[in-house]
């Protein structure tokens, strides 16, 4: 089990491969990334250079950031691996994607995304829920994004699904600053 205790060295991101349809996913990103190097945390994602993926990895490169991408061999064939990070990991499995990036980070941050994105976080919070971690789950709502899975958990919670005490699991955050906030002060 991971602790909180010990101090925030990295921060995984998981967010979309597309920037969406408002320009203001685009800017939260940028903010991110440029937050998370500013913090003298790095970043771990999956290792792409489209979208708001590789919006927040070159926001933090271009603030001096640490920026390490883990990527399965499956995608890197299709042009979308960053070639300017710090490191890019190949990897063979979506899951071993995955557990690589819990295995770097501290923290688990998540920007607007879809199917993927959905995916990793709630693996990420189930993870919590049966103790495999300690670590931060922290959504960053732009544009009021998450509100429609917080409902959803909600409603789990009420229909008895998911135990009230875990729904805490689920940290939110109005914007980048505010997520770097959480996550260096979680403990």
């Amino acid at each position: 089990m991971t602790s909180s205790a010990r101090p925030l060295r990295r921060v995984a991101v998981f967010c979309g491969s597309a920037f969406g349809n408002n320009p203001a996913f685009r800017a939260e990103a940028t903010a991110l990334g440029a937050a998370i190097a500013q913090a003298g945390i790095g970043l771990v994602y999956g290792g792409a250079c489209r979208g708001l993926m590789g919006a927040v990895a070159d926001a933090a490169l271009a603030a001096g950031g640490e920026v390490i991408g883990v990527l399965p061999d499956a995608l890197s064939g299709r042009e979308i691996a960053h070639n300017g990070l710090t490191s890019l990991e190949l990897v063979p499995t979506m899951h071993e994607r995955k557990a690589r990036i819990h295995e770097l980070s501290d923290a688990i941050l998540a920007l607007p995304g879809g199917y993927g994105t959905l995916d990793e976080l709630l693996e990420a919070i189930t993870w919590a829920q049966i103790g495999l971690h300690a670590k931060p789950c922290i959504l960053i709502n732009t544009l009021n994004y998450w509100n429609g899975l917080l409902v959803f958990l909600d409603t789990a919670v009420a229909a008895g699904f998911i135990e009230a005490k875990n729904r805490t699991l689920v940290l939110v955050a109005a914007n980048a600053a505010d997520a770097i906030t959480l996550a260096m002060n979680h403990g």
